[in-house]
């Protein structure tokens, strides 16, 4: 078979190649790969990326990144990210077309590994989602043809590492390890305290950030990254609007894969741009200088909490300035400067600090009034339908509050609580016209969760279960991440390895969350994680949107429960579906498939 050059700053061109670069080795089928293997490949070569940069080694850092390019390991990997863990792998771009099958998978492999620097970017196709969950803002949303997203996948595990070794100690958004927890406690340990000196605080948005990024000035902080060329095809491919192409001359699509690390690739040296200084050595390594403002970034938004009211306008000032050349401008509308006695609302939470001089964290009026209007609307669509179908449609919603269970969000849920009560009571009443209102109430509420007294639980008499409560959701305090620590260090592993140990536990029910802590989150079968969550959903609607993901894969058998032999007897355990397929049972096991008795 003839092979073409590939073209300078493309994906380098591989033959058939190993499981870690160009060594030629292959895979049989996708059924038969060593998950374990592949992964501790990609994270391996992540590692040494980062020191090498952290070391200022470019050539190294060049040289390990082509390597990353040409690894049919990290090829492997972002196929399955991007055709099974993803949310929007059902999605399809401009060409149609969707790879769910095990040999889809794996020939979408092969034409990447051995054909991938031919390939040329395809335009995005436009859609528009709610904007914060609401149904009157929209916000545009680009997705690539799946080759496009698998490229892009790989292309980030060489990008990222690189710039995980130079991002700022408060950059939170779209980065591994790190999240809106992490952003919200600086903020809280900035301003808690007696007598806080940066209480005047600048709280910005970017107007449009993710559309509005200057191509030339992204393409030059790349420099010599070996995908560059393949980078500049995404962001020069254009959109496909309801069928009529537009070109696009600035912006990165928001919904490609690479896209999040490209704007913290545009955005950093934010912090330095305002004025932030950290002590270096010593003791206090690490901290803000005294005299200096703190800034959180998330993504495009960002808070910088200042001495002064003056000292806050300089800031925005500054940035101003130094977002220019990037082709951004602040949002004017979501932009002002308050004190932190009047507070603000940063990432679904409401800052403030009252005059008695405590700090209270908690979830923001518009988040609350989010939720509401989302179970209102959900209740409303089920009238009619049976109770199983309102848990099914409910609980992740009420288990996606999670999101806010390390604030101060008691009040919040039992005012939610409360509101829902209303909602089941009313959706309950007109599908019994002719019964008392006493008889609905035992019919659909009652002591259905037996730990707990609480006789007001809507649930379903002929299956026992139930919908859960807001204020169920234990509050658990976030452990701050600390300074610029990234999993991406080799020299932080054992400080990792107990973070996650001592990691919050997923908004799921007590029997899988059981059966996932016995069984430390494998595969009874194949000892691989049962779960993809290596980035915590890092909203609500995240979160209620993974625990959907979930539910269906055990309702569709993507994750099933298996009978294994124990010492115990036939117990069970959780275990992939394809190895269950795979694996030849024997007659002593039997399969048990259930749903949870709180439906997830």
């Amino acid at each position: 078979m003839a092979t073409t050059a590939a073209p300078k700053d493309k994906l380098d061109a591989p033959a058939i190649v190993g499981v870690n670069g160009p060594e030629g080795g292959s895979f049989a089928d996708w059924d038969s790969i060593d998950w374990d293997r592949a992964q501790e490949n990609v994270r391996r070569l992540r590692q040494r990326i980062f020191t090498a940069s952290r070391e200022g080694d470019l050539a190294k850092v060049r040289n390990l990144q082509k390597l990353m390019l040409r690894s049919l390991s990290n090829t492997l990997v972002s196929v399955r990210r991007v055709t099974e863990v993803n949310a929007g792998r059902k999605t399809a771009g401009v060409d149609g077309q969707v790879v769910l099958t095990a040999p889809g998978k794996a020939e979408l492999a092969r034409f990447i590994q051995q054909r991938g620097s031919i390939w040329q970017a395809r335009p995005v196709r436009r859609v528009f989602i709610p904007k914060n969950g609401s149904g009157r803002k929209l916000r545009p949303l680009g997705i690539p043809v799946v080759i496009d997203r698998c490229h892009q996948a790989r292309a980030a595990n060489a990008l990222e590492p690189e710039w995980e070794a130079r991002f700022e100690a408060r950059s939170y958004g779209f980065r591994p390890g790190r999240g809106c927890h992490d952003a919200i406690g600086v903020i809280y340990n900035t301003l808690n305290g007696k007598n806080p000196q940066r209480v005047w605080i600048l709280d910005a948005d970017l107007a449009a950030a993710f559309d509005r990024i200057d191509h030339d000035h992204l393409l030059a902080e790349l420099g010599t990254f070996p995908a560059r060329g393949m980078v500049r095809q995404w962001l020069k491919a254009g959109v496909v609007e309801r069928g009529r192409f537009t070109p696009t001359r600035e912006g990165t699509p928001q919904g490609g894969v690479i896209s999040p690390v490209l704007l913290n690739v545009a955005l950093h040296g934010m912090e330095a741009a305002a004025g932030v200084r950290y002590y270096l050595t010593g003791r206090r390594a690490g901290e803000s200088m005294p005299d200096s403002p703190v800034l959180v970034r998330y993504a495009d938004d960002l808070v910088a909490m200042c001495h002064s009211r003056e000292a806050a306008e300089q800031v925005k000032a500054r940035l101003a300035a130094w977002l220019a050349p990037r082709g951004l401008v602040f949002n004017e509308d979501k932009t002002r400067i308050v004190h932190a006695e009047t507070g603000f609302d940063f990432l679904g939470f409401n800052v403030r600090r009252y005059r008695s001089g405590k700090l209270l964290i908690k979830p923001s009026k518009a988040a609350v009034k989010r939720v509401r209007e989302r179970l209102r609307k959900e209740v409303r669509a089920l009238r009619g339908a049976p109770p199983l179908a309102v848990l099914r449609a409910i609980n992740p919603i009420v288990r996606g509050s999670a999101y806010y269970r390390t604030v101060v969000s008691k009040e919040a849920f039992a005012s939610l609580d409360s509101y829902l009560w209303q909602l089941t009571y009313r959706w309950a009443v007109p599908r019994h016209p002719k019964k008392s209102r006493h008889w609905i109430v035992d019919r659909y509420f009652g002591r259905f969760n037996t730990a707990r007294r609480d006789r007001w639980v809507f649930g379903d008499r002929e299956t026992g279960a139930h919908l859960v409560k807001f204020v169920w959701t234990k509050i658990i305090r976030h452990q701050l991440v600390k300074g610029t620590a990234s999993p991406d260090d080799p020299v932080l592993a054992d400080y990792w390895t107990a973070r996650k140990r001592r990691a919050a536990p997923l908004p799921m029910d007590r029997a899988t969350l059981r059966l996932l802590q016995e069984q430390k989150g494998r595969c009874q079968i194949c000892g691989q994680l049962l779960l993809h969550a290596d980035r915590s959903p890092q909203s609500p609607t995240g979160w209620e949107q993974w625990l959907r993901t979930t539910r269906m894969a055990m309702k569709a058998r993507h994750i099933a429960y298996q009978g294994a032999k124990t010492p115990d007897g036939v117990q069970l355990r959780l275990a992939h579906t394809s190895c269950i397929r795979r694996n030849t049972v024997d007659s002593t096991r039997t399969l048990h498939a259930r749903e949870p008795s709180e439906l997830a």
